[in-house]
């Protein structure tokens, strides 16, 4: 693997991280994640759930 194939892994690890620590975040508080952190994470935001509990 090259230095900037690795950095690339490494880039992209990190976003979806916080991507995947935002989204938990906003569920947690009960709101929508945001659409971006969604496509980070492969979710369409259109087939996110809403707010509905239970």
């Amino acid at each position: 693997m090259t230095s900037k194939n690795r950095m690339g892994f490494i880039g992209r690890a990190f976003a979806v991280l916080g991507a995947a620590t935002a989204a938990a975040a906003a569920v947690e508080g009960h709101r929508r994640p945001k659409a971006q952190d969604l496509r980070t994470l492969g979710i369409d935001p259109a087939s996110f759930p809403g707010n509905r509990r239970g």
